[in-house]
């Protein structure tokens, strides 16, 4: 059944993959960011309403023109680590403050479902080891622990208000929409496969692999990369699911999501250098500020709440992510 679908941060990355993952699987979806990081672009003709969640006003206002939205994806947040730890109060007063005023927003417009963008880095350090539903969270940034933090003040809201919410725990997205209607779009790239295809194409000198001493089997970072096109199609099997996950009435779950396979950053430069077809410049390096040796997903909770799992390879993201790249800077997008 078609459903009206809100996406905060439906102008960036992840939330704008999400949008077409909602229009191919028939649903309407309505985009609101405020564009600090976003670009307007990729709303592609769609409902789109530039503002801040934190401001009732404009929420309010989607919801006078669109009065059947019944479930929100809330992706809208500031998502730089190290960015994190530099202004804190920034990633509080956004993503955690600014969440609070959204949900209680949409839970006075009658918006009764809500999916949340949350993230893996809530376990925190785990020495590269696999990571379930049920692992202990120990939150080591800023970023973080706004993440963790939105999960509780939902879950507690969801109680009180008679809300279904589902916070989905991210485990790094990488490539692009396989159609090319999106992909990374962040003026100043972080994310790893946006910097190797910026040291790829010349825009940046040299890969830096930050920390080589991590208690993993090459020294490296250990994460489990998950194409953005998979983690998309998860939110759009999520819309349709809400009434068999909640069966019983309001609640609050949640999922991991990931590929179940950790990938080390020395194996992840290696597996771009062959997709590239050569070798790029590359150096060993300290640490960033609030990083750790990284996790991977459990997703068999994924595969029994959701029916989900993933099928595109980290070749086929890289290559995905290399042609978005083409198309992004030939569009002013890069």
């Amino acid at each position: 059944m078609s459903k009206e679908v809100l996406v905060t941060g439906g102008g960036g990355y992840i939330g704008s993959t999400i949008v077409s993952a909602l229009e191919d699987a028939g649903h309407m979806p309505i985009v609101l960011d405020s564009l600090v990081n976003g670009r307007a672009e990729l709303a592609r003709g769609l409902p789109f309403y530039r503002g801040d969640i934190a401001d009732p006003d404009i929420v309010s206002a989607v919801f006078e023109d669109h009065p059947n939205i019944g479930c929100a994806i809330h992706c809208a947040a500031l998502a730089i680590v190290p960015d994190s730890v530099n202004r804190p109060y920034d990633y509080y007063r956004n993503n955690v403050a600014g969440s609070m005023e959204l949900f209680k927003t949409l839970a006075e417009h009658g918006c009764g479902d809500i999916i949340f963008s949350s993230s893996a880095s809530v376990y925190g350090a785990t020495g590269g080891v696999m990571v379930t539903e049920e692992s202990r969270v120990s939150p080591e940034s800023p970023y973080a622990r706004t993440k963790l933090m939105t999960e509780m003040m939902l879950e507690d809201m969801s109680a009180s208000f008679g809300l279904r919410s589902l916070a989905l725990r991210y485990f790094n997205p990488i490539g692009a929409d396989p159609m090319m209607r999106s992909g990374q779009v962040q003026r100043e790239a972080s994310q790893i496969v946006a910097v190797l295809v910026e040291v790829a194409s010349g825009k940046r000198d040299v890969f830096r692999v930050t920390g080589t001493e991590w208690p993993t089997r090459d020294g490296t970072g250990i994460r489990d990369y998950v194409h953005v096109w998979d983690l998309a199609l998860a939110h759009a099997r999520a819309v349709d699911r809400m009434d068999g996950i909640f069966a019983d009435g309001a609640g609050f779950e949640i999922v991991n999501l990931g590929t179940g396979t950790g990938v080390t950053v020395r194996e992840m430069v290696s597996a771009f250098e062959r997709v590239h077809g050569s070798e790029i410049s590359k150096v060993d390096a300290p640490p960033r500020p609030g990083d750790v040796a990284g996790a991977y997903a459990s997703a068999d909770k994924a595969m029994r709440l959701l029916g989900w799992k993933p099928t595109l390879t980290l070749e086929e993201a890289f290559a995905h992510a290399i042609e978005w790249a083409g198309i992004a800077d030939a569009n002013g997008l890069g």
